[in-house]
């Protein structure tokens, strides 16, 4: 009975989503306050109904209901908990309930704290809102079912894919999808003001949180789903330019161009048409990331979905969305005047070169990605697009962007001096090539690589600390340790977020240039050694796990005789699948990791094992965590929870003929 309730409250909310998307938009066309005050309450209304679907699919997961097909084909009696209520998203059907539920609350929460928005704008932000929670309703009742129950129920289910059988992909695709549906509301914001005929500084202040919340979701998922395959897949790598990682990455590059492109219309109204672009674009690529994902155009462990009609119906969800955004773009793109002029040298024009960068960037992702699905198709080539390419066509961008970033955060608005506004920097420009210099005469090699990596990730890492330390003002060092604490969130988060910019360019540099790697058949009591270290291989045996079977290694690692950690590195087998897993053991430290990984037994009696040293492996993951946390101080800034006053008192807009 809660399966079907859950199933009657899904056709509700697609009831609630139609009437968001239509009354509203025509009450705001006529200035019918009574229709326009419908959205409010239709978009609380059909968060509550969908959530409770998602409770409903739940509950069946938890309680091992196998007479729903989509619990049988993806859950197991003996399967932990956690895996039982990952497994809810953990499919294609599942998963895209779980869309539909942040679309609906990103919805809600517009509804409930968007007071401050004048009347018509909110409501055709909501109405914007439900026409896409339409869609997506659609998609999931006609093609993606996820309460489809059995005749027949059998005693048991098929378990879930093994490899999201770990906490790390428990909580990466909600994160992803929370900064992947996020960018529907910087969408709704872009059409609901092309189509009132207005951007201004207001406009600008309200899309900003939205943003800055999705991009710092989006973020944290990439980053666990990067922490998971370091650990996870046994290969050491954290990034392997996949299609499905390349999807989330793109939407990740445009919404950081978006967030700086915002500050421009803020701070000078200027960039107006090109911010409502990549407002657009930004939700576009989302949705061309769950085409990538869910259309069978690609076999991906992260995959979802191999039915091409659902294929054809997100393209369809994309062809209408960004067709009609983008057609209304060019209508309205000619009115939307740009107020303030600015010099080549200011601020304003490096926003726009971080914009042009990183949308480059994108653009040459979303080439690479997309280039092997256009050569089969067009001339039934099968054709692989790798790592070498992206590294050599995406890398020089980042170079440049990381090259401009200290002294373009230093330039006044409007106009100014280069000169001046390097003065404070020279010193950290100095340093930064100090220790680059060093580590290129302490590294054993003559790779380029890591002391480039030092001396970018140095420049934006004390750019960004000097940029904070000279908005201090002028006066003694406690004078200025005092105004520090009193500085805006927005400057402190920008300062993290761009330190974590520099951490991050350092350890992929480190992690790509200095890393080692062993591979050999080692009998048990057998030692090798690996970057100076000692691993001695004490024993192997069998573990029964939960739903799984291990074979677990003994790994003695030490190092000039001392003992430093005993690591298990696993080989699991689940039975219910037949499918193998890799579970690396890794010794984790502030320089480097450790990490170790046992394979098949050999017919001379030793093992297959890998080890590899990775340096500076964390400082990827704190680098991650200083963006995010820099997107969260920002978001927390006193100026996004005022923004009710951003836009002062004036008639209300009239919409461009």
């Amino acid at each position: 009975m809660i399966v079907e309730l859950g199933h009657f409250a899904l056709v509700l909310a697609l009831a609630v989503a139609v009437v968001q998307s239509t009354l509203p938009l025509v009450g705001a066309q006529k200035r019918w306050s009574g229709w326009m005050a419908v959205a409010e309450p239709a978009a609380v209304i059909q968060l509550l109904l969908i959530a409770l679907a998602f409770g409903a699919l739940t509950y069946a997961f938890v309680t091992s209901d196998f007479s729903l097909r989509l619990v049988v084909l993806n859950s197991h009696t003996d399967k932990p908990m956690l895996y039982k209520v990952s497994g809810v998203w953990g499919n294609h059907e599942g998963s895209l309930l779980l869309w539909v539920l942040i679309l609906a609350l990103f919805g809600a929460c517009a509804a409930v704290f968007g007071g401050n928005l004048p009347p018509t704008l909110r409501a055709r932000v909501l109405a914007v809102q439900g026409a896409i929670g339409v869609a997506f309703l659609k998609f999931l009742l006609f093609t993606s079912n996820p309460f489809l129950r059995l005749a027949e129920p059998p005693f048991n289910g098929d378990d879930l894919n093994p490899l999201l059988q770990d906490p790390g992909l428990a909580f990466h695709p909600p994160f992803l999808y929370l900064g992947y549906v996020g960018l529907s509301m910087a969408f709704s914001f872009a059409v609901a003001a092309l189509i009132e005929g207005r951007v201004d500084a207001a406009w600008a202040r309200w899309v900003r949180p939205w943003t800055l919340a999705a991009w710092i979701f989006l973020t944290i998922g990439i980053a666990l789903g990067s922490w998971w395959a370091y650990y996870e897949l046994g290969w050491g790598g954290f990034w392997f330019w996949d299609p499905v990682e390349n999807a989330s990455f793109m939407p990740w590059l445009i919404a950081a161009a978006l967030l700086h492109s915002a500050i421009v219309v803020e701070k000078r109204e200027s960039l107006k048409a090109w911010t409502i672009l990549l407002a657009i674009l930004a939700f576009g690529f989302s949705l061309i990331g769950t085409f990538i994902v869910r259309s069978g155009v690609i076999t991906s462990v992260h995959a979802f979905a191999n039915d091409p009609e659902r294929g054809v119906f997100i393209l369809l969800i994309l062809g209408v969305f960004m067709g009609g955004a983008l057609t209304l773009f060019a209508a309205r793109a000619g009115a939307m005047e740009a107020k303030g002029v600015f010099s080549m040298i200011s601020r304003e024009s490096a926003l726009v070169a971080n914009n042009l960068l990183l949308a480059v960037a994108c653009f040459v992702v979303f080439v690479g990605t997309i280039w092997p699905l256009v050569a089969e198709l067009l001339w039934d080539r099968k054709l692989s697009v790798g790592a070498p390419f992206f590294d050599a066509a995406f890398t020089p961008f980042m170079v440049a962007l990381a090259v401009l970033l200290p002294l373009g955060a230093m330039l006044p608005w409007k106009r100014a001096q280069a000169g001046r506004a390097m003065r404070p920097l020279w010193g950290a420009l100095a340093l930064a090539l100090a220790l680059g210099a060093l580590v290129f005469t302490l590294q054993t090699g003559r790779s380029v690589l890591v002391p480039l990596g030092a001396v970018l990730g140095a420049w934006v890492l004390l750019g960004a600390l000097v940029d904070l330390w000279t908005r201090a003002g002028r006066g003694g060092i406690g004078a200025k340790l005092a105004r520090l604490t009193r500085l805006p969130r927005a400057d402190w988060g920008k300062a993290t977020a761009h330190a974590g910019l520099g951490a991050t360019i350092f350890a992929v540099a480190a992690m790509n240039g200095w890393a080692s790697e062993v591979i050999k058949v080692v009998q048990i009591g057998e030692s090798f050694d690996l970057a100076g270290y000692q691993v001695q291989l004490s024993k192997v045996e069998e573990v029964q796990g939960p739903n799984y079977l291990s074979t677990t290694a003994s790994m003695l690692l030490s190092k000039d005789g001392a003992e430093i950690a005993v690591l298990h590195p696993e080989k699991r087998v689940y039975p219910v699948q037949a499918m193998p897993t890799t579970e690396a053991a890794l010794d984790q430290g502030m320089w480097r990791d450790i990490y170790l990984v046992i394979g098949d037994p050999q017919q001379n009696g030793g093992w297959a094992v890998r080890g590899y040293y990775k340096p500076f492996a964390n400082w990827l993951w704190i680098g991650s965590g200083l963006m995010a946390l820099g997107g969260l101080l920002s978001l927390t800034d006193r100026r996004y929870r005022v923004a009710a006053g951003a836009r002062r008192a004036t008639p209300a807009p009239v919409p461009a003929e």
